[in-house]
């Protein structure tokens, strides 16, 4: 009830915040129950709509909402961003436009803060401390300094108590997300408290700063001696969970093409690089920068691309990276019958439904996209275009998937804006055909086989001490079945059904050998 309470008036706030914004769409243009448009009609009396608000599209109208309200709808809004599947395409895109910045706190905090995070004076880490602030997001703030080894360095620190704002904020967007579930049935399609759940895990793991320089160190030994892409190297002696230190890199923003000429680099070669990289990260790592956005991505002086904040990574497995590599060769050869093979090979559309079906719906939505110029196929614009008739084909939503998606079209940009009339996509088209031949081969094949076998092996000597145990326990006392399993084998007659030990070994040996 103190909960409710609670909530309550706080949601009477952010209603009318977000009515000043003319963007509670979700809501009015739902089949809501009477109850609850009533309510909102009652909060949003006197709300007055903000200037020029009435030639933006609703996302855009959205994004300015949820930018005003704060952290945590900030992060829901780049959450949402990434499921066009759940709010369309264009709103997806706007809230991609999403801003994590805000004003830094102060310098007296930020050294506090180091401080405590490794319990002794900061001029015992640093030998000198820049007090400004060169960014500021809303879980932290970076500053310069010195090592006291005289290495330049970048200091990630996590806002002053921003684990417990954050809590507020997420409880109060889960409670949100179980009563439009509770009341608003076709709501339930877009799984909202799924979507609060996720957005949950993924700031907690940025809450989290040992992650983050766990995860530019895997970025950084994946690349290790490329020319072209690199990754600073984490101080961790100097980084915690709330503190990280990395190495300090400069260069200009990529996407500041005017400079780069200036400077002398090759513009076309850059995008040639950021393809090649984007590709041996997503095919033959699995492992992923999920925010390149142009201030992540820093051209030095010899043309390397330094990429920098680790916070939102995407990992894909092997198989779905074999997966995407065929649907992609599929697209750009305009095989739609591989494409939709795929998709049911990969178990990711029901077999029940129509492969020629959804053969005839990738090619609806491929054709307008892959007969334009060259230069403009986007081929992250299709895979949302496809994870649209998901809801149809009953198929199921595969969340790297969408991150990825999300994150090439923020490539794709990137690369737009520096070379036109470049399609990085068919830069890279060669080295995943190169890559599928190698990977798909019978010798790389024999090789996954072995490699499973060896991994069986080393669990054998378990599994047989395993099964072992299993037999020697029925002995003793007998097998042990769930009642409602009794019942279903009763027959109606009330009578227990008693097995002779043999048979339950027998059981136990099958299921041990299906599992391993």
């Amino acid at each position: 009830m103190f909960r409710t309470l609670r909530n309550l008036g706080r949601v009477t706030g952010i209603v009318r915040t977000i009515a000043k914004h003319d963007a509670l769409f979700p809501l009015t243009e739902s089949n809501a129950p009477f109850f609850l448009k009533f309510g909102i009609a009652l909060i949003t009396i006197g709300a007055r709509l903000a200037p020029d608000h009435a030639r933006l599209r609703k996302g855009e109208k959205l994004a300015l909402a949820l930018q005003k309200l704060g952290p945590g709808f900030i992060k829901l809004g780049q959450a949402l961003s990434v499921r066009s599947d759940l709010v369309g395409e264009e709103i997806a895109d706007d809230l991609a436009s999403l801003q994590d910045s805000l004003p830094p706190f102060g310098t007296d905090e930020a050294r506090r803060s180091i401080e405590e995070e490794f319990g002794k004076p900061l001029d015992e880490l640093f030998a000198s401390f820049d007090d400004k602030a060169v960014a500021a997001a809303s879980i932290a703030q970076v500053h310069f300094a010195i090592t006291t080894e005289d290495l330049p360095v970048a200091v990630k620190i996590l806002r002053p108590g921003i684990e417990a704002a954050f809590a507020r904020e997420l409880d109060l967007l889960h409670w949100m997300a179980e009563i439009v579930e509770r009341h608003i049935p076709q709501a339930r399609r877009l799984r909202p408290i799924e979507v609060i759940d996720t957005l949950s895990e993924t700031v907690a793991m940025e809450m989290d700063l040992r992650l983050e320089a766990a995860a530019g160190d895997e970025l950084r030994a994946n690349f290790y001696g490329d020319e072209h892409f690199k990754v600073p190297a984490m101080d961790w002696t100097r980084t915690g969970k709330r503190v990280l230190t990395s190495e300090r890199v400069s260069g200009v923003p990529v996407d500041e093409v005017s400079t780069l000429e200036k400077a002398g680099q090759d513009i076309e070669t850059l995008v040639a690089n950021m393809a090649r990289a984007f590709f041996l990260q997503v095919f033959r790592d699995g492992f992923f920068h999920a925010d390149l956005h142009p201030g992540n991505l820093l051209v030095d002086e010899d043309g390397a691309i330094q990429a920098v904040d680790f916070g939102i990574m995407g990992r894909l497995d092997k198989q779905t990276r074999y997966y995407l590599a065929e649907m992609m060769i599929g697209f750009l050869t305009a095989d739609y019958a591989k494409v939709a093979a795929i998709h049911f090979q990969a178990g990711y559309v029901p077999a029940t439904q129509s492969e020629e079906a959804f053969a005839q719906a990738a090619r609806a939505i491929a054709e307008p996209i892959l007969g334009l110029p060259l230069k403009d196929i986007s081929l992250a614009r299709l895979l949302a275009q496809l994870f649209t008739i998901t809801e149809r084909f009953e198929m199921q939503t595969q969340p790297q998937l969408l991150l990825l998606q999300k994150t090439m079209l923020v490539a794709e940009g990137v690369g737009r804006r520096l070379h036109p009339e470049t399609n990085m996509w068919e830069l890279a088209r060669p080295l995943i055909e190169d890559w599928m031949e190698v990977a798909l081969s019978p010798e790389a094949k024999a090789a996954e086989v072995m490699a499973e076998a060896g991994k069986l092996i080393e669990r054998l000597p378990t599994l047989i001490t395993d099964m072992n145990d299993s037999v020697s326990s029925m002995a003793r006392d007998g097998l042990k079945l769930h009642p409602d399993t009794i019942n279903a084998m009763t027959r109606g007659g009330g009578k227990s059904v008693r097995w002779p030990l043999w048979a339950g070994g027998a059981i136990v040996v099958g299921l041990i050998i299906a599992a391993s």
